[in-house]
Order: C-alpha cells, then sequence, then structure tokens
C-alpha cells in the first residue's frame, strides 16, 4: 500500500513539472467546422467551453502548469495533410495541439474564466499574425536601389530608434502606445504599455516592444501613411493624449486640434464623438531630428 502511494505521489509531482497544452477551439465557425469529425465528441459549442473550463480548473487543482493554445481546424487539417495524418483521431488532434505549444499563439492559464480567456487567446493570434505580417512585408522590402543597405534592417533599426526617443521625451507615468499602418492587405495595428518611474529606465514588455517596433518599421519600409499615439497617466493629473503622423520615415506631431478631431471622430461613420472627462488633447512632441536618418 505505501508503494502505491509513493508511485501517486510520484506522478503527482510528475504532473506538476510536465506543463500541459490545451487546444481550445474559441469560435462558433470553427467549432461547427471541426464536428464534421465522428471522433470529435462535442457538439454545443458553450457545453464545450464550460468542458474545458471544467479540465483546466482540474489541472490547476493539481498544481500542473497549463498553456491554452488557439486551436483552428483549418492549420489542423494542413497538418494532418502534411504530417500524412488522419484527422479523424484524437492522436492526431492531441499532436496538433502538441505543435501549437511550440509556436501558436498560447495563453497561460491562471484561474481566469474561460470567458476572459476566450478573448485574450483571439487577440494573442491577430497579434501574432499582425507581427508575422510585418515581418515578412520587411524581408520583402529588398534594398536601397541608392546605397545597397538592407531597407526592412535599416526600417526597424530606425523604428526602434524612435520608440527609445518617444518614450524617453514622454517622461515619467504609464504610457500607453498605439500604431495603425495601412498595408497592402489590412490595416496593421500594434499596442506598446510602458511604465517609467522618475528618471529610471522605461520598463516595458520585450515581446510587445518587438511587435510595435516591426509594426512600426513596416510603415517606415513601405513609405506608408500611419499613425501613432501616446496616452500618458500620472497619479493627480488628467490623463495626456499626443500623436503623431509617419510621413517619409519621420514621425512629424500633430496640433493639439488634430489629436482631438482624431480621438473624438467615429472611425466607422466620420460622426462626432464625446471627449472623454479629464482628458487633456496635446499636440505631439518632436520626437528626433528629420535630417537624422538615411
Amino acid at each position: 500500500m505505501a508503494h502505491a502511494n509513493h508511485i501517486r505521489a510520484i506522478r503527482r509531482t510528475l504532473r506538476r513539472e510536465m506543463p500541459s497544452t490545451v487546444g481550445l477551439i474559441a469560435d462558433a465557425h470553427d467549432f461547427a467546422a471541426m464536428t464534421r469529425y465522428r471522433s470529435f465528441a462535442f457538439d454545443d459549442h458553450t457545453a464545450y467551453l464550460r468542458q474545458v473550463e471544467g479540465l483546466l480548473r482540474a489541472l490547476a487543482a493539481q498544481g500542473a502548469h497549463t498553456t491554452v493554445a488557439l486551436f483552428d481546424p483549418d492549420e489542423f487539417t494542413e497538418f494532418c495533410t502534411s504530417e500524412g495524418l488522419d484527422p479523424d483521431t484524437a492522436d492526431s488532434r492531441t499532436r496538433f495541439t502538441a505543435e501549437l505549444a511550440a509556436g501558436g499563439a498560447c495563453v497561460a492559464y491562471a484561474g481566469q474564466p474561460i470567458d476572459s480567456l476566450v478573448p485574450q487567446l483571439i487577440n494573442k493570434a491577430v497579434r501574432k499574425a499582425t507581427w508575422e505580417y510585418a515581418t515578412l512585408l520587411l524581408a520583402e522590402a529588398g534594398e536601397c536601389a541608392e546605397c545597397g543597405q538592407d531597407i526592412g534592417r535599416a526600417a526597424f533599426d530606425r523604428a526602434s530608434h524612435l520608440v527609445l526617443s518617444l518614450l524617453e521625451a514622454a517622461g515619467p507615468g504609464t504610457h500607453h502606445l498605439v500604431c495603425s499602418i495601412p498595408a497592402q492587405a489590412e490595416q496593421l495595428i500594434a499596442v506598446l504599455h510602458a511604465e517609467r518611474e522618475g528618471f529610471d529606465p522605461v520598463r516595458l514588455d520585450e515581446t510587445d516592444a518587438a511587435e510595435f517596433v516591426t509594426v512600426l518599421a513596416a510603415g517606415i519600409a513601405l513609405h506608408s501613411a500611419g499613425g501613432l499615439v501616446l496616452r500618458s497617466t500620472e497619479l493627480g493629473t488628467p490623463d495626456r493624449l499626443h500623436g503623431w503622423r509617419l510621413h517619409q520615415g519621420r514621425l512629424d506631431p500633430l496640433t493639439a486640434g488634430e489629436v482631438f478631431s482624431a480621438y473624438c471622430t467615429d472611425a466607422a461613420t466620420g460622426d462626432p464623438l464625446a471627449p472623454e472627462p479629464d482628458v487633456e488633447y496635446r499636440a505631439g512632441f518632436p520626437v528626433d531630428q528629420p535630417d537624422s536618418h538615411h
């Protein structure tokens, strides 16, 4: 008996140390596509989401570290075709989920309810697709006809410099940056959250920063129009909103009126929106010297 208990204890320990990945079909349309497989045991998306939530809670109760990955039926079909697998088996779904753990859109499970986990996962997938598309645009930019320089690499260096200069000039506080770049196939949007206390260095997430810089760099490499807005928050003062226009690799400051118009106009309809209370709409500030780049 003692030996059996010992084995169980070892298994529990291993369970904690072996991270799990749970593939989640977040979208009702994608779920419907999976129901064509006879080995897929679910027929109701809402009930399926509740079952997944129960599984995640059970794994967490055992002390397991669990990652939730976005399960895309189209990618699953492609995976099965390329690997020569039968898509109508639980084993194929498990193998695909293991692949997702390595390179797919994933969110760590930390007890959050399924209703907030699903949007987190979709947001992660959108960001991943945006980053991959922006990276592809940079890779395809080629070399400068005049100087032979790699356009994508130069644009990335330029964008890194601009973002660091902007955050340096923004001063202390909590900063929320949004960059929007019209590209050939879609609007690229990236978000970056940064914090700075006093004269300390800026604190930010490195992955978020890399995504943000890549999107801005794509705009620079494509000579695209685009915009960047900054919302700064400090205790005891109204939020400050600043804006810039991307133009020929420069961030040109918008006027206070242009910032107000950008924020207080419905992008879809063009209708005016009420300004936010306790918010100051300010001109962008100079980010760097216009002649300081190639």
